[in-house]
């Protein structure tokens, strides 16, 4: 069995950081990924503990919403 030296070339992804929309090589060299740096990780992390940023969805039902688990059963 003989061993081929056909070099293939891997397709490099390219994306933008959510945080400073610079170009990032989406690759196992980038342990940020999907952000450039740590510091722009950082920065998208404290907006989501600021609730600056969420995930759309239903309202919390709450006992100051008029929801009750005592339903008078």
């Amino acid at each position: 069995m003989t061993q081929s030296n056909t070099a293939f070339s891997a397709k490099i992804t390219m994306v933008k950081c959510p945080t400073c929309q610079s170009k990032v090589e989406w690759s196992e060299k980038n342990p940020f990924r999907p952000f450039c740096c740590k510091r722009c990780q950082l920065i998208d992390l404290g907006e989501w503990a600021d609730e600056e940023k969420a995930i759309p969805g239903a309202p919390d039902m709450s006992d100051s919403d008029g929801w009750s688990e005592d339903m008078g059963y």
